[in-house]
């Protein structure tokens, strides 16, 4: 089973592992800003030097709900403008990165690393009440509840249907 060396390790693979990296050590965090996922990258100096094209996978290529523009990887989302976190099945996206890659091939990173494939699978199911209290959307959910507190609903479609013909 071949393993990747640091010359041979595909950029978006380095994307992230090193956010991936930066999730671990810092559980607290939803998501980190683009120049620290380079910056981790930087650091943890998996290609030496570091390919300028990491930038690139940070701001486009890896980024699931961005059109993309060559790259069609669904491995990072896009929280805010400049914030990124990994990808999680279940993530809104860009339909036209429908079925790419979301993580590495555990023969195609260096083997320090395969533990961080194990990790994802249980962070990416973790946290679902996490994920829909930060949805906007779905927050929204029960929003409305107060709406009819003092009527049923039946009620209320039928008062306002009231004097139609």
């Amino acid at each position: 089973m071949p393993v990747a060396s640091p010359t041979e390790i595909k950029v978006a693979d380095e994307v992230w592992i090193a956010t991936a990296l930066l999730h671990r050590e810092h559980l607290e965090r939803r998501d980190f800003a683009v120049d620290e996922i380079v910056d981790r990258a930087k650091r943890e100096g998996l290609s030496k030097p570091v390919r300028k094209s990491v930038y690139v996978h940070v701001i486009q290529h890896c980024v699931a709900n961005r059109a993309p523009n060559s790259g069609r990887y669904r491995m990072l989302m896009e929280t805010a403008p400049g914030r990124r976190r990994l990808f999680r099945p279940g993530d809104s996206y860009d339909r036209a990165r429908e079925g790419s890659k979301i993580v590495p091939e555990r023969d195609e990173v260096p083997s320090q690393y395969a533990r961080l494939l194990d990790w994802y699978r249980t962070w990416s199911q973790d946290n679902v009440e996490d994920r829909i209290k930060n949805d906007p959307l779905l927050a929204l959910r029960g929003s409305g509840k107060k709406l009819w507190a003092d009527e049923h609903a039946d009620e209320y479609v039928r008062r306002l249907r009231e004097g139609w013909e």
